[in-house]
């Protein structure tokens, strides 16, 4: 593990983040920095907190895990990322049908910010077992994904606002294919260096 890993692991689980403030952005004509504020804050809140559940109740199969960690590791991002891809491929083109559930008449209501906070945030609980086998990089590990996920809020909801449905982008690919790539790295790191 070292900041680059976390790094990229934190973009990786941003990318809902922002493809999410992209499409809510959408809906609005004008800047809405503290909507926009308040709802990254609770994406990297939720996004932060995650991994370090996870890692929690990880620990309680410590014994198992740190014996099979890398290939826990290896199969579980590997499945979130083959996910994120499939999910983004599959997603329904029907501009209208996406707009209308994109675009509620309150997309910025509480409520609706704290369902969307913990849907985007599912599969940073599972990458809590990342930390398990290398517990002293938890706290940077938190604290960098709570903040890439905050900032790619912000940066989504301001290109979202500026090039609304111009932009149509598969951000989720992208996401999936750095997950699996880190749990390559992982498994190949333990495999053959370790």
């Amino acid at each position: 593990m070292n900041l680059l890993t976390i790094l990229f692991l934190a973009v990786a689980l941003a990318m809902d983040c922002f493809a999410v403030s992209i499409s809510q952005a959408t809906c609005v004509k004008q800047p809405m920095w503290a909507k926009w504020t308040v709802m990254a804050l609770l994406f990297g809140l939720f996004q932060g907190v995650m991994p370090l559940i996870g890692f929690f109740v990880m620990r309680l199969f410590a014994d198992f895990i740190t014996t099979y960690d890398h290939w826990f590791a290896f199969v579980v991002l590997g499945f979130l990322g083959a996910r994120m891809i499939k999910e983004d491929l599959t997603a329904d083109d029907d501009e209208e049908a996406a707009c209308q559930e994109v675009c509620p008449k309150h997309p910025y209501q509480l409520g609706r910010l704290l369902i969307l906070s913990v849907a985007t945030s599912i599969d940073a609980l599972a990458t809590g077992v990342v930390f398990v086998p290398e517990p002293n990089w938890l706290v940077v590990g938190v604290i960098g994904i709570g903040m890439v996920s905050f900032l790619a809020s912000l940066v989504g909801s301001v290109i979202g606002n500026k090039l609304g449905n111009r932009l149509n982008f598969k951000w989720g690919v992208i996401g999936g294919v750095i997950l699996i790539a880190i749990g390559t790295k992982i498994l190949i790191e333990h495999c053959y260096f370790s």
